[in-house]
């Protein structure tokens, strides 16, 4: 079970490396909310629990949500070959040090609330991993052979092993029910200001930004009331027993 967990990990890896190398991060990351609905959903099948009106509701709200934040925000023009070297030092240092505070309040915490700022650091760090796949995607253009010829290769493993570690101290930490909405949350919104302030990625203002901000918070809501869902805990717990 073990070996199919890691291909799991690694298709989704490839698959995210060849959305970003046909898209900006800013566009590409803020779809990843919607694998809480699909979890659900795997969930309900797999443990043989029916989605009720409350989970279908959720997952609606949520996956409007993402898609008027997309519409709204309408990403284009990002650069992330094209950032001198300072600017990523600056970029990736001010990512790991948000991350290492809320790990340092995290050993502070105790229970749920340890899980909480643990899964929101772990958002903070694949934000992070995904803005160096970015720039590795990028290198693709001359070929496999071009991303083992730039830093953000060997960055992103290193970043991405620490999330993948950081989870499992969230999830060590609390429930699922407490780590998901930061993870799922903070990983976007991290991807979307390495987009727009570090690659110069273009949106929409005005308006615009206001329909983003209501998007955002619909992915809140659908995010929040989808963790809380009992067939998270079934999925943690077994299926239930027939009666």
């Amino acid at each position: 079970m073990w070996f199919g967990g890691i291909l799991a990990v690694i298709a989704g890896f490839l698959l995210q490396a060849a959305a970003l190398y046909r898209g900006d991060l800013a566009l590409v990351e803020p779809v990843l909310a919607l694998e809480l609905p699909f979890t659900l959903a795997l969930a309900g099948l797999i443990f043989k629990r029916r989605l009720h009106v409350r989970e279908w509701t959720s997952a609606a709200l949520l996956t409007a949500g993402v898609a008027l934040l997309l519409y709204s925000l309408s990403p284009t023009g990002g650069r992330p070959g094209g950032v001198p070297v300072y600017e990523w030092g600056i970029a990736v240092a001010t990512n790991l040090a948000v991350v290492g505070a809320l790990v340092a309040r995290a050993r502070l915490s105790t229970g749920g609330g340890r899980a909480v700022l643990l899964g929101v650091a772990t958002g903070a760090m694949f934000g992070l991993t995904a803005a160096l796949m970015a720039r590795m995607s990028q290198s693709l253009s001359g070929g496999l052979p071009g991303i083992f010829t730039v830093w953000q290769t060997y960055a992103m493993v290193a970043t991405g092993l620490a999330a993948m570690y950081l989870l499992q101290n969230a999830l060590q930490a609390g429930t699922l029910v407490a780590v998901q909405p930061g993870l799922t949350l903070t990983d976007p919104v991290v991807s979307i200001l390495w987009g727009v302030v570090v690659f110069h990625e273009r949106v929409r203002g005005g308006v615009w930004l206001l329909a983003a901000g209501l998007a955002f918070g619909l992915v809140v809501v659908g995010t929040v009331s989808l963790s809380r869902s009992p067939l998270i805990h079934a999925a943690r717990t077994g299926p239930a027993t027939p009666t």
